[in-house]
């Protein structure tokens, strides 16, 4: 079943945004009696019928209501600035496993440079990203896109958190099971990832001040990309439903 936005229902009633519309009608050839699944965007979702499909849009009937997919732990990941298009498969992958927010972050050994001017055209295509594979994986709610923070904003918010997990490739002993088994009742959870250079031990120091834990993935050495991935997943599993 094919997954569409809709614009806010009136009553039982909706009509496809236009993009949507668009795609429905031209690539997808839909008609007045398919089905479908309706989103709209704010994580709530139905099955649907079509009513009418014209090149001035299309309206649905709406019907029952269908589960949202959001699990019942919130993960925000803190992702220090990658090189290249590495962002996009992030936010692609952290929408499909359940992640509720990814926040950009300005490191100490971060290669990439923030620039204002390319930001909201970035963000842009990041919220691009995440709505098609909110779509894909029938999630109701999109991953939530942050403009990027620097370090001293993303210490002020660790105490948001009920919890807050930083994967090092230095840590010894404590795994995401160790520290589910310590704190097996959190709802919130934060997890701080290094851009390519990983991070510094002054930046691990400060977030261990702030009350994070510093868990190990492992003995091998993974991509920023594939930890920030592997983590989510990990705590979703643990905390979630994964």
């Amino acid at each position: 079943m094919h997954c569409f936005y809709i614009e806010p229902p009136e009553g039982d009633e909706a009509h496809l945004l236009p993009e949507e519309s668009r795609h429905a009608i031209r690539v997808l050839r839909l008609q007045p009696g398919d089905g479908l699944c309706a989103m709209d965007g704010a994580g709530r979702c139905w099955r649907a019928e079509i009513l009418y499909a014209g090149e001035d849009g299309v309206r649905v009937r709406l019907s029952e209501p269908l589960p949202s997919g959001e699990p019942p732990v919130r993960v925000t990941v803190y992702q220090g600035l990658p090189k290249a298009d590495k962002l996009d498969f992030i936010a692609q992958k952290l929408t499909e496993v359940g992640a509720a927010a990814l926040v950009p972050v300005k490191m100490e050994r971060c290669v990439v440079k923030l620039d204002r001017k390319d930001g909201p055209k970035r963000r842009e295509r990041l919220e691009r990203i995440t709505r098609e594979a909110a779509k894909q994986c029938r999630r109701a709610l999109p991953l939530e896109i942050s403009e990027p923070l620097s370090w001293p904003q993303v210490l002020e918010r660790m105490q948001s958190h009920d919890l807050v997990l930083v994967p090092w490739e230095d840590a010894v002993g404590r795994r995401m099971r160790d520290a589910f088994a310590e704190r097996s009742q959190v709802r919130d959870i934060g997890i701080v990832i290094g851009s390519e250079g990983g991070m510094s031990e002054d930046e691990v120091q400060a977030l261990c001040e702030a009350g994070a834990l510093t868990v190990t993935l492992g003995p091998r050495i993974l991509r920023t990309e594939t930890a920030s991935v592997v983590s989510a997943a990990l705590a979703l599993s643990l905390w979630g439903d994964l």
